[in-house]
């Protein structure tokens, strides 16, 4: 039998301190509170507590007893591989890094899989407030959130009464674009939006399922076009709505692909996202339609791909959401109310949006 494996046992506060002959509180500020030491005195510290393996002060008895765990946890209602895949996500993901940074805190993600009801995660995360993004309002794990002492700031939705939210004007926003094509001439529209409520809906939206919606961005989006096209005269009950529930350019483009199936006299597709857009053109390619000739494609979010095709849609400053969520979330201490922040929306007409197709003009879909 091998003789057993020695490891020399880990020094600890107490027995650096007595290594250096000063006291325990004066190692502890060598790596808490700097400033309380000359640079020479803490670089020694430093370089002893090298020397002997001296790992830090424990971050565990340091937030037991400072009652910090130097965090924010970003709540999102998507697999953990959503925040770096989708354009947008990335975007909150990185302003609200940048907050972190700033104010030298930490950022913990707190995935939670679509249709997961265990909030266990939610009450296991060591942070000192929760961003929420963008999840329904009947969603457990934001209910799990709402039950810990600790403040919250929410980005797009839901709308509670005494949170901080930070979102854009998405009534006015989506307005734009209808106005828009309303003053192009499209009066034969069909819409491509994200999923509605936690229980999973890949086909065509009822007005009730519209009008009850959990996710309330989509509903107010879907109100506000609504309100805009009846405006012109077009019956919204006989405007077709399409939902998906994963948000991907195939399930755009699949979406896309039901709506005109169904209704091939549609002149413009105006679809939640841009990445629904972009899935949604990928199939007017495929079945011979130009756009905007044949079809227009109007999106949301004024991503980097959709800038780049020139896609006709609303920008949002979705890095800037990110970080003023973190700053308005860090600064909660000294404010007394809740605080929303609307920020400014802008539509970028691109080359993706024309007037509809005339009964003259020939048509080439198939």
């Amino acid at each position: 039998m091998g003789r057993p494996i020695r490891t020399r046992r880990q020094a600890t506060l107490a027995s650096l301190a007595a290594e250096l002959g000063v006291s325990r509180t004066t190692v502890s500020n060598a790596y808490n509170r700097p400033d309380q030491l000359s640079p020479e005195l803490r670089r020694r510290v430093l370089e002893t507590a090298r020397r002997l393996g001296y790992p830090g002060p424990d971050p565990v008895a340091r937030s037991l007893r400072t009652r910090k765990a130097g965090a924010v946890g970003l709540l999102l209602t998507e697999n953990l591989s959503y925040a770096f895949r989708d354009p947008a996500a990335v975007g909150v993901l990185e302003g609200l890094a940048l907050a972190c940074e700033d104010a030298g805190v930490g950022l913990h993600l707190v995935p939670a899989s679509p249709g997961r009801e265990d909030v266990a995660a939610v009450h296991r995360a060591g942070v000192d407030g929760f961003v929420v993004y963008s999840v329904p309002d009947d969603d457990p794990h934001l209910a799990a959130v709402l039950e810990r002492p600790v403040p919250t700031v929410i980005i797009d939705q839901p709308s509670l009464e005494g949170i901080d939210r930070v979102g854009p004007d998405d009534a006015a926003a989506v307005g734009k674009i209808a106005e828009h094509l309303v003053t192009l001439g499209h009066r034969q529209v069909g819409v491509i939006c994200m999923r509605l409520a936690r229980e999973r809906n890949d086909d065509f939206v009822s007005a009730a399922r519209q009008s009850g919606a959990h996710f309330h961005v989509q509903r107010t989006r879907l109100e506000a076009l609504a309100v805009a096209f009846s405006a012109a005269g077009v019956d919204w009950a006989g405007v077709p709505v399409v939902e998906r529930f994963d948000h991907t350019v195939d399930d755009g483009a699949s979406a896309a692909r039901q709506l005109l199936d169904a209704y091939p006299q549609i002149t413009a597709v105006i679809c939640t996202s841009d990445i629904l857009a972009l899935g949604a053109m990928a199939e007017a390619e495929r079945r011979g339609l130009r756009v905007p000739q044949d079809l227009t494609v109007t999106g949301f979010d004024g991503i980097a791909e959709a800038e780049r095709i020139g896609l006709t849609t609303v920008h949002q400053p979705v890095l800037e959401k990110g970080k003023t969520a973190g700053r308005l979330l860090l600064g909660s201490a000294e404010r007394s109310a809740p605080k929303v922040i609307t920020l400014p929306t802008e539509l970028r007409i691109g080359r993706t949006s024309a007037p509809p197709r005339t009964v003259e003009e020939p048509w080439f879909g198939g």
